[in-house]
């Protein structure tokens, strides 16, 4: 009698990586940002730590997988799941650190991502060939978004009064806030703060604005 064996299915470095941003984008965290809630260090989970400088796979140890399924609230076998449906409809977006973003270099003149220190995460939503996310952190946009949280933002998409909008200014500064009205010599804005005042910038002094369609909660 001739046994057939069964073949047996073994995990790639790239599965189980991509389940880990999966569970990330899940949580509405970038992979940072979940490694930082798990009580781990933020690098973590970032790309530059899964293959090492001469080439070799790193795997994420046991460890920080379960740390990681209890900060964001998923089951082992949600994770496996994970592994095992793909990617499904998210994909990756450029991703900054919003401390980062209103440096030099950051942005082209259309608002679009250019230079170094961009990664990538994967996010559970459509999104154009221009978006990019950012990562807030620090407490200066709460209550509205919390440290770790991402903001997806599209620089092609509409914008119209009463959209939140991030825009940046010619002298570098960048603001998160409430577009209030639009004309062709200033724009009104309001804080997310709704105990502060309005703030009017002269069109002039605006390099770009760009539409926020979606944030982690």
């Amino acid at each position: 009698m001739v046994r057939q064996a069964k073949a047996q299915r073994m995990l790639t470095h790239d599965q189980i990586w991509s389940a880990l941003d999966r569970l990330a984008a899940r949580a509405g965290l970038s992979p940072s940002g979940l490694a930082k809630r798990a009580g781990l260090d933020p690098t973590t989970f970032n790309r530059s730590k899964r293959v090492t400088s001469d080439g070799r796979e790193r795997w994420p140890s046991t460890e920080s997988i379960a740390k990681a399924l209890t900060a964001a609230g998923s089951s082992l076998e949600t994770f496996v799941r994970l592994i095992e449906d793909g990617p499904g409809d998210g994909r990756s977006v450029p991703l900054l650190g919003f401390a980062l973003a209103g440096a030099s270099g950051a942005f082209d003149e259309s608002g679009f991502p250019s230079g170094k220190g961009w990664t990538e995460v994967t996010l559970p939503t459509a999104a154009d060939s221009h978006t990019f996310a950012l990562e807030i952190s620090g407490d200066a946009l709460m209550p509205t978004y919390r440290d770790g949280d991402i903001i997806l933002v599209s620089p092609g998409a509409p914008i119209r009064k009463g959209d939140r909008v991030v825009v940046k200014t010619r002298a570098g500064e960048l603001t998160v806030a409430t577009l209030k009205r639009r004309t062709a010599k200033a724009l009104d804005l309001q804080p997310l703060d709704a105990a502060q005042p309005e703030r009017a910038v002269v069109a002039s002094d605006v390099a770009w604005m760009a539409r926020i369609m979606w944030a982690s909660q």
